[in-house]
């Protein structure tokens, strides 16, 4: 069983990928932390039923220790939807149907929190993103969605556009049972959220 967990807005730069996601969405980001593995940085924003959205960027003053995950290293352009992210209670059962291109289990902790994620050895997203990410909260670690508060900000639907998009949905298998998230068919690889805000529907890709 699959949960979704966040979905992510990827950018070059935070400062401006924050910026550009507070505009859509008319409501300010919290702050986030460092992800120290793998050079990244990113701000936070409750989205109720414990979902969040996180915008992730290079560190500049950060090292890597290898590749950067969500393909960040090979980020360009405008900040834009980048990856989604689905919560496993066993992250390893999970990987077993996964396909090869999901990656291996990480261990990962900052502060309080711990958890495992799958990330490829290149760092780069499954099927371009559309295949989840997969992620195992440690047991006792507190999701990052309980201290984000109410923002007023709500996930309608999360539209996963790929050129293999029935075989995508194949391989969940059901395992995601989550009327928000569909598929489409689509020349090119990418995401169409749609989110109830304080000051009505916004759509981002």
């Amino acid at each position: 069983m699959l949960i979704l967990d966040h979905i992510a807005i990827c950018c070059a730069d935070l400062a401006e990928g924050a910026a550009w996601a507070e505009e859509q969405l008319g409501v300010p980001l919290l702050p986030g932390g460092q992800h120290a593995r793998y050079g990244t940085h990113n701000r936070l924003l409750g989205l109720g039923e414990g979902l969040y959205l996180e915008v992730i960027a290079a560190d500049p003053a950060a090292k890597p220790t290898g590749p950067r995950w969500f393909g960040l290293d090979r980020f360009s352009g405008p900040p834009r939807l980048g990856n989604w992210i689905c919560a496993t209670k066993d992250l390893n059962a999970a990987l077993d149907f996964a396909p090869q291109e999901a990656g291996q289990a990480v261990d990962l902790a900052r502060g309080a929190l711990r958890w495992k994620i799958s990330v490829p050895e290149d760092g780069s997203l499954p099927f371009d993103g559309g295949f989840p990410t997969l992620i195992e909260w440690g047991e006792g670690s507190p999701h990052p969605s309980r201290s984000l508060g109410s923002s007023g900000v709500r996930l309608d639907r999360w539209i996963v556009r790929h050129p293999r998009a029935t075989d995508i949905s194949a391989l969940l298998g059901g395992r995601l049972e989550d009327p928000r998230v569909t598929f489409e068919t689509a020349e090119t690889a990418g995401f169409v959220a749609v989110f109830d805000t304080p000051s009505g529907q916004r759509v981002l890709s």
